[in-house]
């Protein structure tokens, strides 16, 4: 691909995270931008507003013209969600135009910077964008493409004010084996859980994956990775961060006014009093992982402790939408039973003697169906649940597996299925003291209005 020889750049899928995040990179350097996706979101407003021209019908004839005009002049990138039967996708196929997917442009982009690649089933949006904010609090040039909105700097793509940047910030994603088009000089993998077992078929080729992940680091490089991954043998300079073990872990870890403040002990030394705006004991872990990283590009003690203490983290991970004396409404991404269990255990120990009520959107239905009793046993931890029902995303149904195989393991007495259109008036009938939200799907999309309802009462 000669970046010098395109003119247009075409995204089938325009409005995904990831998609977006590359999407600014090209509109950054210049590029005449458009694409389509299924439905406006504040990301393709965004996105708009900053010079792309989007559509939401499959329809060619909605694709601007000059796009069309010349195949050498136009680049397709697309999302692996994109349906096989897209009209606009099967449109570029035959008519001779360079197609890429997203994880095949960011490796390109990527190939002649040094990157800072963050992997993981768990983990990787927050601690890709606490290394990019510790870098850039501490007025390095970076690049970052983030798989999350940022609360410190509003979006998903910082861009550098030169042509070679310190380094080059990205989250490594695990779906469709997407990382395997990164050679990383820094990986982090902060877990390796089954997961998108739709694409992968058992956890042995997860694990596969990411050893074929680290092995792509580097010559010179060096892998970070949580305590028990054992994925050192697959790369010749590792690391370990964790809690309680590893050249990476914490010490003196205390809850202070619902606020997680800890040590960081490294080989070279340790970093006191380092204070997480976004609480969790997996949040704890991110900022060891992410300490790491800054280190192996010159960062000082000062500098990391300052970044740390500064970032306020990404939307919807711990996302605290109030914190009042009379309730706490807090909304997080968690859609796999692990992460559920971290949010909600964090949850619990910052706030011990709070009734803790659980609102729970499931993503997929193959994730529902493969995790159904590691979903239930998490679920339980609170002491109240509203169970809704399955977001599809880019799934059919599939026969048996609703909401309910869920519901019926969840070992909690106080437990209510409920819908989207009655969440609200459910909510508004309870005594709510501690409320969560949980999901990957569209509940975020009900977010404004109970923090509306809650604000009334």
């Amino acid at each position: 691909m000669n970046l010098q020889q395109l003119k247009y750049v075409y995204f089938l899928g325009i409005g995904g995270i990831g998609m977006s995040a590359i999407a600014r990179w090209f509109i950054a350097n210049g590029y005449q931008l458009a694409g389509y996706d299924k439905t406006a979101t504040p990301l393709t407003q965004a996105l708009e507003k900053e010079g792309a021209q989007i559509h939401f019908v499959d329809d060619v004839a909605q694709i601007p013209s000059e796009f069309l005009a010349d195949t050498s002049q136009t680049l397709v990138v697309y999302t692996p969600a994109i349906p096989k039967n897209h009209t606009e996708l099967i449109y570029f196929q035959e008519n001779g135009f360079t197609l890429m997917k997203r994880s095949q442009v960011l490796g390109f982009l990527t190939q002649n910077m040094f990157t800072i690649a963050v992997a993981g089933t768990h983990g990787k949006t927050t601690t890709s964008s606490m290394i990019a904010h510790i870098l850039k609090n501490a007025d390095r040039d970076i690049t970052a493409f983030l798989g999350g909105i940022t609360q410190n700097y509003g979006t998903n793509f910082l861009i550098s004010s030169v042509a070679n940047p310190l380094a080059c910030v990205i989250e490594a994603d695990e779906f469709d084996r997407s990382f395997l088009t990164l050679y990383p000089d820094v990986a982090i993998v902060t877990s390796t859980d089954a997961d998108h077992l739709d694409i992968y078929g058992d956890h042995n080729h997860v694990l596969e994956s990411f050893r074929m992940f680290v092995g792509q680091i580097k010559a010179g490089g060096k892998l970070f990775q949580r305590k028990g991954l054992a994925l050192e043998s697959y790369t010749p300079t590792s690391f370990e961060f964790s809690l309680n073990e590893g050249q990476y872990r914490a010490s003196n870890l205390r809850i202070e006014n619902a606020e997680m403040v800890f040590d960081i002990v490294y080989p070279e030394g340790e970093i006191k009093d380092c204070k997480l705006l976004t609480p969790g004991f997996h949040n704890v872990e991110n900022a060891l992982a992410a300490t790491a990283a800054c280190f192996t590009v010159g960062l000082s003690a000062d500098e990391i402790r300052e970044g740390i203490n500064t970032f306020k983290g990404v939307k919807r991970r711990f996302e605290y939408h109030l914190r009042q004396d009379n309730i706490v409404f807090i909304d997080d991404y968690a859609h796999h039973p692990t992460e559920i269990e971290a949010f909600l255990r964090s949850v619990k120990a910052l706030y011990p003697s709070r009734k803790l009520t659980a609102v729970f959107q499931p993503h997929l239905f193959t994730r529902t169906r493969d995790f159904q009793e590691g979903f239930a046993e998490s679920l339980s931890l609170a002491d109240e649940l509203l169970l809704l029902d399955i977001y599809p995303a880019r799934e059919l149904p599939i026969e048996g597996v609703t909401s309910s195989i869920i519901f019926d393991k969840v070992t909690l007495q106080n437990k209510e299925m409920v819908t989207k259109e009655t969440l609200l008036d459910i909510l508004k009938s309870k005594d709510l003291d501690l409320l969560v939200t949980i999901g990957a799907g569209d509940i975020d999309t009900l977010l404004s209005s109970i923090k509306e309802m809650l604000t009334a009462q």
